[in-house]
């Protein structure tokens, strides 16, 4: 098949959905619903982008906390200590009879998670 010179001095058609009697009322209807579109797409992205910031504020937040709460776990763990040294130092200098017959280094030891939650479950 030979194609003649004219063919290529022809402009691109321009081939779409539409059809050449409506074009002005598509083309405002395609225009409004593309701008509604546009529309919902900036609300979504910045609901997205605010959602996100919360959620760094939040995690800031609950870390800033966390330090707190181990700050106050050392604490309290080093006042514990502390007191059971000076329980122990009165109780075994002192001559009450009701430490009499009790092992106190065993009473004061630590009792392991687990065992707490069945002794507890009881």
């Amino acid at each position: 098949m030979i194609l003649e010179d004219s063919f290529y001095d022809m402009p691109p058609v321009k081939r779409g959905r539409r059809g050449v009697s409506d074009a002005d009322d598509e083309d405002d209807d395609y225009r409004r619903r593309r701008d509604r579109n546009n529309e919902a797409v900036k609300k979504s992205r910045f609901k997205t982008k605010q959602r996100t910031q919360e959620t760094f504020t939040r995690v800031s937040k609950l870390k800033e906390e966390n330090q707190m709460l181990e700050e106050k776990v050392k604490t309290l763990t080093k006042e514990l200590q502390f007191l059971r040294e000076l329980f122990l130092a009165h109780a075994s200098n002192s001559q009450n009879p009701k430490f009499e017959g009790i092992d106190l280094d065993k009473l004061l030891e630590d009792v392991p998670e687990d065992t707490k939650d069945k002794k507890n479950s009881k």
